[in-house]
């Protein structure tokens, strides 16, 4: 380190107490050197007599800044110890760290060396590659998260898409089956209907023969009630259809009411068995029954009560 502004002017061979006095009226060495000069003359009781006059009259109202501007050489903060050069250093470590209590020093920090200066650069530069892959890290592992949560909401998305679409095509299937229903009920009233006036005009012929005949019209058996509607035959009153299913790793045996659909029934096998359904055929008459073309029939319409073997594919 470098010689203080005293030490070189004692090297110089001023007398040490002349020498603090001109340091201390001029506060650096050239100024000391004119000083000394000027005074050289002078002895050395009288300047510093002098020099404690001028000091008590300007002591009143300017103590403190005096001593601030002679002895404060830095900061420290009380409640860790560390020392600071200046007001803006000692602000920067009080928001830092929220230490808030500081006094003066007299002691005076000295400048950092080159090496020191090296040091602590590369201590900084240190401490912001380990910030940064800290902060990297923080990164990775809120994409690795948000990652879970759009995948999940993805899955529960896809899941409600496929339970609404489920749900739609059973109602579908329930709609086609009504619809059927509403159908052949209403050709049935129409057939009636035509039998109706077919009997009705018989009768009137029959009449009008007799009346050209002059015979008298035989009493018409009460007109064949109008022909009530040709009761469908008390066809099977087979309300239900026992099925007996022939998987490709097994064969169950399952019993439905007749009016359930055969996507009804393929989508039971896949919920109970893991087994999606494409078609189901039957040997005895031949016949195969393709999902998304055939899967509206309930199993009364699709001849399979009361009982039926399907292969389930």
């Amino acid at each position: 380190m470098g010689q203080s502004d005293l030490e070189v002017l004692l090297d110089m061979g001023f007398d040490k107490a002349r020498a603090e006095l001109a340091v201390k009226k001029t506060g650096g060495l050239q100024g000391a050197l004119n000083w000394l000069e000027e005074t050289q003359d002078k002895p050395l009781e009288e300047l510093q007599a002098a020099g404690a006059s001028t000091a008590e009259s300007q002591a009143e109202g300017s103590d403190s800044a005096a001593l601030e501007d002679v002895n404060a050489k830095s900061l420290v903060c009380n409640e860790c110890g560390k020392k600071f050069r200046n007001h803006d250093a000692a602000s920067f470590h009080a928001s830092k760290t929220d230490h808030q209590d500081f006094s003066e020093s007299t002691d005076e920090i000295a400048p950092l060396t080159e090496e020191e200066k090296k040091a602590r650069l590369e201590e900084l530069r240190q401490k912001l590659a380990a910030k940064r892959a800290a902060q990297s890290e923080a990164d990775k592992e809120e994409h690795k998260q948000n990652e879970k949560i759009r995948q999940k909401s993805t899955k529960e998305t896809q899941e409600a898409k496929e339970e609404l679409q489920r749900k739609q095509q059973i109602k579908e299937a329930a709609k086609k089956r009504q619809e059927k229903l509403d159908d052949l009920e209403a050709k049935r009233r129409i057939k009636a209907k035509i039998e109706a006036d077919k009997a009705e005009r018989k009768r009137k012929e029959e009449e009008a023969k007799a009346a050209r005949e002059g015979r008298a019209v035989a009493a018409a058996a009460p007109a064949a009630a109008p022909a009530a509607p040709s009761a469908p035959r008390p066809a099977a009153a087979h309300t239900d259809a026992r099925l007996r299913l022939q998987l490709a790793s097994k064969t169950i045996q399952k019993t439905y009411p007749a009016d359930t659909t055969l996507f009804e029934v393929a989508q039971q096998l896949e919920a109970d068995e893991g087994t999606a359904v494409t078609s189901f055929t039957m040997n005895f008459p031949r016949k195969t029954f393709e999902g998304g073309i055939d899967f509206s029939q309930t199993l009364k319409e699709a001849g399979l009560v009361p009982s039926a073997v399907l292969i389930v594919k």
